[in-house]
């Protein structure tokens, strides 16, 4: 399913914003220590940072991985102690420095080292991709990272296979990279939402944007405890608003380094 995905290029990718992406090559980038002495950086454009100085990698698991619950999806077993999800798939809007997906599979791997991962990650800015190689976290997973980003194709995807890990990586504009996926057989189990902020960057917590997200996302199941998530940081009110009216049920994610809590949306 996945190769086949891979294998049928998407022809708008061809169409690379040059003069876009030549602006951004030429962004400094400030390196920045967070409280659990993990590297993240701050972003000129923008002018935030890739994630919360409280800890870079303590998001990636508590508003992310735990938010989505992960552990407890790949953990679950029959009756006769078998695992019931031997595959997963996960949507990682704004990949960044790959922080979310790294963590997420040390804890995948933790629990059932035989799970089929598979991720589809949307970015559109090389320099953030760039200074990958530069770091060393505590992440067992991030040399797969460093892997994916070691060399882009002329269609601007990255691409990394190692036995049950599989991670397309499209490079441009996510609202149109996640379009394509529509048409694809691919649907995931889970999505990280991980834009900068709704001030920001609006153009990504939009309800046309969550819709096209919500058409990604596994179907419903039977089994609420199987249903796909979506998890992000922000709990602003639009961010809300927008994921009820694309069709995803709402509720309060963790709350990590801050007084509010982030967000879950749920494909029931």
């Amino acid at each position: 399913m996945f190769l086949s995905f891979v294998a049928n290029k998407l022809i708008f990718l061809v169409k690379t914003k040059t003069l876009k992406y030549y602006s951004i090559y030429f962004q400094i980038m400030k390196q920045i220590t967070t409280n659990d002495n993990s590297i993240t950086y701050h972003n000129e454009e923008y002018d935030e940072t890739y994630h919360s100085t409280s800890g870079a990698i303590e998001e990636a698991q508590k508003k992310f991985v735990e938010a989505c619950e992960i552990r407890e999806f790949v953990g679950k077993k029959d009756n006769n102690g078998k695992f019931v999800h031997n595959s997963i798939s996960i949507l990682d809007v704004c990949f960044g420095l790959g922080y979310n997906t790294a963590v997420a599979i040390d804890n995948i791997l933790g629990i059932n080292p035989d799970c089929k991962i598979i991720v589809v990650a949307l970015e559109n800015d090389p320099t953030i991709l760039n200074e990958i190689n530069k770091l060393n976290p505590k992440i067992n997973s991030f040399p797969i990272i460093k892997q994916l980003i070691s060399k882009l194709a002329s269609n601007n995807e990255y691409e990394v296979n190692l036995n049950n890990i599989k991670i397309l990586l499209l490079l441009d504009d996510a609202r149109e990279t996640i379009k394509t996926l529509q048409n694809q057989e691919i649907k995931f189990n889970f999505c990280f939402l991980d834009p900068f902020s709704p001030k920001k960057c609006p153009e990504l917590w939009t309800e046309e944007f969550f819709k096209d997200i919500f058409a990604v996302m596994a179907d419903n199941s039977s089994s609420p405890e199987n249903n796909s998530k979506l998890a992000t940081y922000s709990c602003a009110r639009i961010v809300r608003e927008n994921l009820a009216k694309a069709g995803f049920t709402v509720k309060d994610g963790p709350i990590v380094g801050r007084r509010s809590p982030g967000t879950i949306g749920v494909k029931e």
